[in-house]
């Protein structure tokens, strides 16, 4: 069985290689092959340079597809789709912020033929949490409390960046969003598809916004909208 990484990327230069490396070296019961597809969106900071060496080092292993212009991790993750031959795959933040080391944990229910899609939670579970902002805590509580509403899924943390799927399901799954409203879209797809969703407890090193962190309070907003519009809107399949 084969693993896709998909790995979108923008202005990660310390992190880049770290984090391609940890990905490469996981060893997962039931995988026996593995591919990082890192999209750079448009990065300016030295990260495509990174990648570009990182492409020569890894040839067998790494796919890197540049985007001109920074088009948003929606955008990234749908490009990452199209290039991926894998038959499980797993989204991997370029910040560490999730750890390679859990592919394991997140993998297991997928490989053993229980679940479609597996999401890491960063409210449940044991794993080590960093502690960061407060009202970030509570707007992700709110959208997934509405997430829940709409899809009738009782999910902990729809906005985690950690979610695993086999190829077959997320190869079929539109993504309209461009930025970071991708989350709640594909947890109202793979709701209307009636997926085997799973969930996990996973440790977190979050950032601060002094270390990189890019979502901003605009986005819970627009997550709420996609909630809606795709809930009216049944967009579930890729024509």
């Amino acid at each position: 069985m084969k693993l896709s990484v998909l790995m979108p990327v923008f202005n990660e230069r310390p992190w880049i290689e770290t984090v391609v490396a940890k990905a490469l070296i996981q060893r997962v019961p039931g995988i026996t092959e593995t591919e990082v597809v890192i999209v750079d969106d448009g990065s300016t900071d030295g990260t495509r340079e990174i990648i570009i060496r990182l492409a020569k080092k890894y040839p067998s292993q790494l796919n890197a597809i540049f985007h001109q212009k920074n088009a948003g991790k929606g955008a990234a993750i749908q490009t990452a789709i199209d290039k991926m031959t894998g038959d499980v795959c797993i989204i991997q933040d370029a910040d560490l912020e999730y750890d390679p080391a859990e592919y394991p944990l997140m993998l297991e229910p997928i490989i053993q033929g229980r679940a479609d899609c597996v999401y890491g939670s960063r409210f449940v579970g044991t794993q080590a949490k960093r502690v960061l902002y407060f009202w970030h805590f509570v707007a992700n509580q709110g959208i997934t409390l509405i997430s829940n509403m709409f899809t009738n899924l009782n999910l902990s943390d729809i906005e985690t960046g950690y979610k695993a799927f086999r190829c077959s399901i997320l190869k079929t799954i539109p993504i309209r969003s461009k930025g970071f409203s991708l989350e709640p879209e594909i947890t109202m797809k793979i709701a209307q598809r009636k997926c085997r969703v799973y969930e996990v407890g996973i440790s977190y090193q979050g950032r601060t916004y002094q270390e990189g962190k890019k979502i901003t309070p605009m986005d819970g907003f627009k997550a709420v909208l996609t909630i809606l519009k795709f809930w009216v809107w049944n967009d579930a399949y890729r024509k």
